[in-house]
């Protein structure tokens, strides 16, 4: 029986931020920075006849967490949502707060718990050297994946080290 032979050295690497993101605006800010500004220099190209930019998001997930506590602020239940977009995380919170219906059946007041929310959202980067890698932000951590070239893994540290909520 033939053995699997390896065909490359992909290599992932992760950043484990000081301090969580604050909140949603700074992570959302953060990510939007990146898919606007390159600052990578990652290029467009081409795949199954598509024309895709230089650096476009592939997956998001944002997900708010709830606490119901009785009148003397005794927790007395949770819950958590997740929602795909930044819009429907912040339409969902309000809505889940609104809900009459789930209010009454936990018994208790709703507060949304913002520390506990947890966002993640991971960006496909087209390098110039015609390399794709993946850079995926949490609200603790940023993780590089997908790559065989280290001077992506420098340029991405670099980068990294120039923003403060990343230190």
């Amino acid at each position: 029986m033939a053995d699997f032979a390896p065909k490359s050295a992909v290599k992932s690497a992760v950043r484990k931020f000081a301090a969580p993101l604050e909140d949603v605006d700074a992570f959302n800010t953060l990510v939007q920075s990146v898919i606007t500004n390159n600052p990578f220099g990652c290029v467009s190209y081409m795949s199954s006849g598509a024309n895709h930019p230089p650096v476009e998001k592939s997956r998001e997930n944002y997900t708010a967490k709830f606490v119901y506590q009785d009148s003397d602020a005794k927790k007395i239940g949770c819950g958590s949502e997740s929602y795909s977009t930044v819009a429907g995380y912040k339409a969902g919170i309000a809505a889940v707060l609104a809900n009459t219906a789930n209010v009454t059946a936990h018994g208790g007041t709703p507060a949304h718990d913002s520390d506990g929310d947890t966002f993640s959202a991971t960006l496909k980067c087209h390098a110039a050297n015609a390399e794709i890698f993946l850079l995926t932000f949490a609200r603790q951590q940023v993780s590089l994946s997908s790559y065989e070239d280290d001077s992506i893994q420098t340029v991405v540290e670099t980068w990294a080290d120039g923003v403060s909520a990343l230190a």
